[in-house]
């Protein structure tokens, strides 16, 4: 059985940090890419941040800078730090594992709430 666990989402003040983590089983982890995604009410969801199986990061032009993902294989979790929080920041986040060969699935975590407030 897949699951994709969230934690460490919560409310924080404007210029604050948050770190969070998605603990996976029932995947082949370290072959996975990992991501992190957000949806803000109203809005799309939306790419945040990717990691390759081989550790190559990808983000979205909005969090540059500020959030950096990393992955622990022996763990078979990712992570998101994140800094520097914004309002705009505020959104479900979600944690996804995709693959696209041998075999392929894509994977969605329940999401954790993220709150930046001015």
């Amino acid at each position: 059985q897949v699951q994709l666990v969230e934690s460490g989402g919560g409310l924080v003040q404007a210029g604050g940090s948050l770190r969070l983590s998605c603990a996976a089983s029932g995947i082949i982890f370290s072959a996975t890419t990992m991501g992190w995604y957000r949806q803000a009410p109203g809005k799309q969801r939306e790419m945040v941040a990717t990691i390759s199986s081989g550790g190559i990061t990808t983000y979205a032009d909005s969090v540059k800078g500020r959030f950096t993902i990393s992955r622990d294989n022996a763990k078979n979790t990712v992570y998101l730090q994140m800094n520097s929080l914004k309002p705009e920041d505020t959104a479900v986040y979600f944690c996804r594992a995709l693959k696209l060969l041998n075999p392929r699935y894509n994977y969605w975590g329940q999401g954790t709430q993220v709150t930046a407030s001015s």
